[in-house]
């Protein structure tokens, strides 16, 4: 006899089963956070210095957290792919994100980025800030700024520099100085910082801006040559090499910092836990990153917040006074 099933029992089966599903849910949201492993993806390619310091983190965190904290590079696009693949990842704090200020420069200068940074991210905090080191080939005539700038001037549009893209903070570092030197070089963009030294060495590229850390290896082995830092003072990295505000550009400075971030939504107690957990964990590389002209920061995520929006500004006020249009 076929058995018939009457719409209350029906509905009542699916009410039950609604309702275990919301059990299971709830109880899955109730497990403390984090109870599996996290994951950073850093907007660049390996061995240049925001995968450095992210690495070095990432295994700091681990214990502060009780999670594994998995790095993942995601590197194209001026730093594009690895922001677009957070922007869209679930909002729980496992999925995050590595980028340099950059994130603040791109809406600068591109038509369409492909986020709104207020809107599809929330700031964790600044991981740490580094000046930047202006470096030619060994094989390049230039021991000082100054010859670069005479030589420059001498022949407008026939040098050039590298850097991980338009948009990006060495490309906005190295037009600064240009601007100031009122010299003309010529852009040669690249997928990641790492990927401009192998021209750079062989004198395909005449010079570029980097990080402390991912210079001074090649500038002792010979391999490149460093003209000047951008700190305000000289850096215990390079005691004898002067700033470029001492060579010809007073009051020149530029930094570029690493940042942590989580897609919108991200709940506020997950951020904070995630923001304390970094934080503790550059307390503790300080010396070492000290070594390299690195300075740790420990800014609060709501501090964070309002200097993003102030950088928005100065980024969008920096590409006007450069002349840069939107592409």
């Amino acid at each position: 006899m076929k058995k018939v099933v009457s719409r209350w029992a029906l509905a009542h089966g699916i009410a039950g089963a609604t309702l275990a599903l919301t059990a299971v849910t709830q109880a899955y949201a109730a497990e403390p956070y984090p109870s599996r492993p996290i994951r950073i993806i850093v907007a660049s390619a390996p061995g240049g210095l925001l995968d450095m310091v992210t690495r070095l983190v990432a295994q700091k965190m681990e214990p502060k957290l009780g999670q594994s904290v998995v790095v993942e590079n995601r590197s194209g696009g001026g730093t594009l792919v690895g922001i677009r693949a957070v922007r869209g990842a679930p909002a729980d704090g496992y999925t995050l994100l590595a980028v340099t200020n950059t994130i603040t420069g791109l809406p600068a200068v591109r038509l369409d980025p492909g986020y709104d940074l207020m809107k599809d991210f929330v700031g964790i905090g600044p991981i740490v800030r580094s000046p930047w080191v202006m470096v030619v080939g060994a094989n390049q005539p230039d021991k000082t700024v100054t010859d670069f700038i005479a030589r420059a001037k001498a022949q407008p549009n026939a040098l050039t520099f590298g850097s991980n893209g338009f948009g990006t903070t060495p490309y906005f570092a190295a037009q600064s100085f240009l601007q100031r030197a009122n010299v003309k070089v010529l852009h040669v963009p690249y997928k990641g910082t790492s990927a401009v030294y192998p021209d750079l060495i062989s004198g395909r590229v005449t010079m570029m801006f980097d990080g402390v850390a991912n210079t001074t290896s090649m500038v002792k082995g010979g391999q490149v040559r460093a003209l000047g830092v951008s700190s305000i003072k000289r850096l215990p990295a390079y005691p004898n090499l002067p700033t470029l505000a001492e060579q010809g550009l007073p009051n020149f400075s530029s930094y570029f910092f690493v940042d942590l971030f989580a897609p919108a939504g991200t709940p506020k107690e997950i951020v904070q836990k995630l923001s304390q957990a970094m934080q503790a964990s550059s307390k503790e590389l300080h010396e070492r990153f000290e070594q390299d002209g690195i300075e740790p920061m420990t800014v609060s995520p709501a501090e964070f917040s309002q200097s993003l929006k102030r950088e928005l500004s100065e980024m969008a006020k920096l590409a006007a006074d450069l002349g840069i249009q939107k592409e």
